[in-house]
């Protein structure tokens, strides 16, 4: 089938269709031809079996005249012969003498059977169909036998089997050219597409495939490429713009050790070597936290719609108010309304990131007072009195690397990827996570699923 492979998907369809087509014209057309030639052939057998229902009729009254009368032209021959073949009476032009049937023919003609015979028995050119009927008193049973002219009713089905077999490659050639013209209008709209998307790929930017004006698959399929295309152009920049944030991220503090150590390395005995230490444990922790988010990001991507652990289950009450107690010595101290179990299934380091890394904002921005709640529906509500942000910027905070502009102090301020840590784990846990005004200041939600059985495993 290698033939078959290397063709293309125009002549494959043309191929498919004229062959399809072939064989349907050919089985309509041998039915055709046999269709008419029973038919002509019962019409021949029903006129001169007419005539010898006629002739026997007249035998049974008697006897039929001698010579017996023919009417048109149905029955060229009709004799009516006893049981020795003997010619009792004939139509005018028959043999008069000799029977035109042999003893086995008469016999098997009177069992009911039809006969064709050559013409050149009775003088006629052509063939003939032969019919009989039985008749006259049980002791001198005769046989009246009609002999009609088929050549008629042949040359009419030769004559439309040569048409068929002449018309019918013709036609299927027709047709194949038609489907050939046919099939390449309908693939132009794939080809424009192949040619779009080869120009997208040479031109290396951004760019839309054509989408025909016809409502069809080709349609569906030419939205769905160009749907795919803004979805990974979108990627590209935001991987390009992830790549460019992080190496700059990770270039400020690798730029202020340097610094330092030239700084310190200028001084000699005289720089103050503890002081350096800390400043630059200060900058290798941001550095490690910094590291430690991209790679949690990058698992995350990887992790596609399911957690990266198996679920357990979780106790979030409980997991807020152990997570709470790293906040005693914080500028401002958290508080946690309410103490009901709520349970959830999920991975535990996860939520427990997750819950961390709203508090640290939450504590970052408030002004004297952070509280979380626990609810039974399985959310988590941490409420700051902070300075609050700007709606407009309640969805872009959650993007990899971005801070309003009072959080990019070095030392107050985050990286930009806790939010979308966040963002990123709840969405691995099948939850919902969004900002909302708490005059004054934040109100994070984080919507979980509640396990409807608590337990421990």
């Amino acid at each position: 089938m290698h033939w078959w492979r290397v063709l293309s998907l125009r002549a494959r369809l043309v191929f498919i269709g004229v062959a399809g087509l072939a064989v349907g014209l050919a089985a309509g057309g041998a039915v055709l031809i046999f269709a008419l030639d029973v038919a002509l052939q019962r019409s021949v057998d029903e006129g001169a079996l007419q005539t010898a229902n006629r002739v026997a009729q007249q035998v049974e009254e008697g006897g039929p005249p001698d010579p017996i009368p023919v009417v048109g032209a149905q029955a060229v021959v009709v004799q009516v012969v006893d049981s020795h073949l003997g010619v009792r009476a004939a139509s005018a032009g028959s043999d008069r003498l000799k029977s035109l049937l042999t003893a086995d023919e008469l016999r098997r003609v009177r069992a009911g059977k039809r006969l064709d015979l050559s013409g050149e028995r009775a003088g006629v050119r052509g063939s003939l169909r032969v019919v009989a009927v039985v008749a006259g008193p049980e002791d001198d049973r005769q046989t009246v036998v009609v002999a009609a002219p088929a050549g008629e009713a042949r040359s009419s089905v030769r004559i439309l089997r040569a048409i068929f077999l002449i018309g019918f490659p013709l036609l299927l050639a027709g047709l194949a050219a038609l489907a050939w013209r046919v099939i390449g209008l309908t693939l132009r709209p794939v080809e424009a597409l192949r040619r779009g998307a080869e120009e997208i790929t040479g031109a290396g930017a951004a760019g839309s495939l054509p989408v025909p004006d016809a409502r069809d698959e080709v349609h569906r399929l030419a939205v769905t490429l160009n749907d795919m295309l803004a979805r990974l152009e979108t990627s590209r920049r935001r991987q390009r713009a992830f790549v460019a944030d992080a190496a700059h991220e990770l270039r400020s503090p690798l730029a202020s050790m340097r610094t330092q150590l030239e700084v310190a390395q200028r001084l000699g005995p005289k720089a103050d070597w503890l002081a350096t230490a800390d400043d630059l444990l200060i900058d290798t922790e941001r550095l490690s936290r910094l590291v430690d988010d991209l790679l949690l990001l990058a698992r995350a991507d990887d992790a596609g719609r399911s957690p990266a652990r198996s679920p357990e289950p979780v106790e979030l009450t409980g997991l807020v108010a152990d997570i709470l107690g790293r906040y005693a010595e914080a500028r401002v101290v958290p508080v946690q309304v309410g103490a009901e179990p709520v349970w959830t299934d999920g991975d535990r380091d996860s939520l427990r990131r997750i819950v961390a890394n709203l508090l640290d904002n939450a504590v970052r921005h408030a002004a004297s007072r952070v509280t979380v709640e626990v609810q039974p529906g399985g959310t988590i509500t941490i409420t700051d009195d902070g300075a609050g942000i700007p709606p407009g910027d309640r969805e872009r905070v959650f993007d990899r690397f971005t801070r309003l502009d009072d959080a990019r102090d070095r030392d107050s301020g985050g990286s930009g990827l806790g939010l979308a840590i966040v963002r990123e784990l709840v969405r691995l846990h099948g939850g919902q996570v969004e900002l909302a005004d708490a005059s004054p200041g934040v109100r994070a939600e984080v919507r979980f699923t509640p396990r409807t059985d608590p337990g421990t495993g």
